[in-house]
């Protein structure tokens, strides 16, 4: 079972993280750019809101975020030439609970060139939903 059928709406519990196979990247060609840099936020970002500094090598994505409830997380994953990330993530919020689980994200490149990512997230705990953040420009970052 690939993470994308895991995430289908109505999909069985999630598997054992090395019970999946990841996609094959035999090109290193991609129409999407590079992560590596970009900067990601809530549509509308806020004082406090989470913030994922996000870095790209080949296939491999990872992001550092933190903001509001989260005091600070990561992501790990990889991309397909469309630019879909396939990802883990752990993160500890501000009371002490450590929260995680998987994510696939599809990007949608927005009329200014900046990215918006549609994720749809399933943690270990049964819980899933659908989120979207988008790239930020610099002027946007949220500052405590």
């Amino acid at each position: 079972m690939t993470l994308r059928d895991d995430l289908r709406p109505g999909a069985a519990p999630v598997p054992d993280v090395h019970s999946y196979d990841l996609p094959s990247y035999d090109l290193p060609s991609y129409d999407l750019p590079s992560y590596d840099g970009r900067v990601f936020g809530p549509p509308r970002p806020t004082p406090g809101s989470v913030v994922g500094h996000y870095h790209q090598q080949d296939e491999l994505v990872w992001a550092d975020f933190a903001g509001g409830p989260v005091r600070t997380g990561r992501l790990v994953g990889v991309r397909d030439r469309a630019g879909v990330i396939e990802a883990a993530y752990c993160q500890i919020m501000t009371d002490g609970e450590v929260v995680a689980g998987r994510c696939l994200s599809t990007p949608t490149v927005l009329g200014d060139g900046r990215v918006r990512l549609t994720e749809q997230w399933r943690r270990a705990d049964g819980s899933a939903g659908v989120s979207v953040i988008q790239e930020l420009p610099i002027q946007e970052y949220p500052h405590d």
